[in-house]
């Protein structure tokens, strides 16, 4: 009887230890499963491929058959010895490319070799241009030839709701941020304190630009003492110096003449007696409404 009992709890202890340990292993593998692994430092300098891949791609990428030469003997500095400097251009046409980033590297088992991706812009389109390179100590070289890639498209923006917004406060606020955006335009410190809380670090821009308009003010409905708000300006862009030519009409020349760039702030707003100060500027994010 006594063997019996004992045989009995055993049994009993056995299945309740596997019952405790098989949901906290599945619970324990589900973890792992869910957690990335973050692959150790290879040591590959990907600071300075995607640099070395960066310029040449500006390169690479910009060529004119009227002066080829030029290209060639930039390419010099990317290839190894021997190989053709033309590098797959067969001398004609031309094409431009510009806004070069570094976007993505792929490296190799060896440690030695690498793929790195880029983004440029040529015309109106974005494009990537994926570059084979090899690595020995500190230095570079492109070891194939390279392959243009598409970009992938621009994301599908979802709509917003129209925000319920204060057109009381935002006309009472205009005549503030008018002088406010004239005085950080100009970078002011003087009057940008009288605009600014106590303690607000806000510095301008120097008298680079002047505010030719102030187009939109949005104040979301929200407390009395404090706001986030969305401002809308115009700025003047000085044209450049021109050229004396007695024959030009600088009046007639679009180039000659200011421009104008639209861009938008979020501002912090806190009331202090009868008027709202700034506390912090920095640039809007989503477009509202």
């Amino acid at each position: 009887m006594w063997v019996g009992r004992a045989v009995l709890w055993a049994l009993i202890v056995v299945i309740v230890v596997n019952g405790v340990r098989a949901p906290f292993e599945r619970f324990t593998q589900d973890q792992n499963a869910q957690t990335p692994v973050t692959p150790e430092n290879s040591g590959f300098p990907v600071q300075e491929a995607a640099g070395f891949a960066n310029q040449f791609a500006a390169v690479y990428l910009n060529f004119d058959a009227t002066n080829p030469e030029q290209r060639d003997e930039r390419l010099t500095a990317f290839l190894a010895p021997g190989v053709e400097r033309r590098f797959g251009w067969n001398g004609y046409g031309r094409m431009s490319a510009g806004a070069v980033q570094f976007q993505s590297i792929d490296v190799a088992a060896d440690n030695e070799n690498a793929t790195v991706v880029v983004s440029f812009q040529s015309g109106s389109k974005r494009w990537l241009l994926s570059v084979p390179v090899y690595h020995s100590g500190d230095r570079f070289v492109v070891s194939g030839r390279p392959a243009l890639l598409p970009a992938p498209a621009v994301a599908d923006l979802p709509a917003v709701a129209n925000l319920d917004r204060d057109n009381n406060l935002e006309d009472q606020l205009r005549p503030t941020l008018e002088g406010f955006f004239k005085a950080y335009a100009s970078g002011n410190a003087a009057e940008l304190r009288l605009y600014a809380t106590d303690g607000a670090l806000i510095e301008g821009l120097g008298g680079a630009f002047t505010l030719a308009q102030l187009t939109d003010v949005i104040v979301p409905v929200g407390g009395e003492a404090s706001r986030s708000i969305t401002a809308v300006v115009v700025w003047a862009v000085p044209a450049p110096p021109v050229a004396a030519v007695p024959s030009a009409d600088p009046a007639a020349d679009p180039a000659a003449q200011p421009a104008g760039l639209e861009q938008a702030y979020q501002l912090s707003m806190e009331r202090q007696g009868e008027k709202w100060l700034v506390g912090r500027i920095q640039g809007a994010g989503r477009s509202v409404g």
